[in-house]
């Protein structure tokens, strides 16, 4: 940029200014953008919804090829939503990021206490320290009273989505849906992979890609589904 070239230095905003649009206009213009960019993708329509989503929170077209849906996982998902099951994520960051709001269009009643997550909580880590083991473990194993019919969402650890995957094995819990998408790279694919194996109702984002934000995103589509159904 050179010194004194009003052209070059006027802000990039200010074509936004000249030119406004809402929040939800540069929203649908993305998924827009993005429908036009997928081409023909071969999803249905409602696991379109989740994986646009996906992409929309992304900007990454290359996890189509990654995102699997099993058992009736785009029927389970939306019923659990529909009676307000609890939803157990495995970060915080995860909890502030799901809209109590869009919960809150599915079903009136959804509040924060519906929303769980134990990985922070002082007897988790204690127990964590002592048996050497990621806090994941012992959030998982916290939140058993609520498990059943609830909707797990895996964001982060891997290993505690393998202890969810050990409680439905051996204990016999029934979550109505699993979201599994994990990042990183030590028991990563492992933990998605085993998942696949068992018959549950779960959407997986394979290999070792995840993270809180696409894991939100899911349940943000899955709120749509509902509300849609509901028209």
């Amino acid at each position: 940029m050179k010194t004194g070239d009003k052209a070059a230095e006027t802000a990039f905003v200010r074509k936004l200014y000249e030119h406004p649009l809402s929040g939800r206009e540069i929203e649908v213009k993305s998924l827009e953008t993005i429908d036009r960019e997928a081409g023909d993708h071969g999803f249905g329509e409602k696991e379109w919804q989740v994986v646009r989503r996906m992409i929309h929170t992304s900007a990454d077209f290359s996890l189509m090829k990654d995102v699997h849906f099993l058992n009736g996982a785009l029927d389970a998902g939306p019923a659990a939503l529909s009676a307000g099951r609890t939803i157990y994520v495995d970060s915080n960051m995860m909890r502030a990021g799901i809209s109590l709001a869009r919960l809150r269009e599915v079903r009136e009643q959804y509040g924060p206490a519906d929303v769980v997550c134990h990985v922070a909580d002082p007897d988790v880590a204690a127990a964590a320290d002592e048996a050497r083991l990621p806090r994941a473990v012992f959030a998982v194993r916290k939140a058993i009273p609520v498990l059943d019919g609830a909707i797990v969402c895996f964001g982060n650890s891997p290993v505690g989505l393998l202890e969810v995957n050990r409680l439905i094995m051996e204990e016999g819990i029934r979550p109505a849906l699993v979201i599994a998408m994990p990042v990183g790279f030590v028991h990563v694919e492992e933990s998605k992979e085993e998942l696949m194996g068992l018959h549950m109702p779960a959407i997986v984002l394979g290999g070792r890609r995840g993270g809180s934000a696409l894991a939100v995103s899911v349940i943000h589509a899955l709120c749509n589904i509902v509300k849609e159904s509901a028209l």
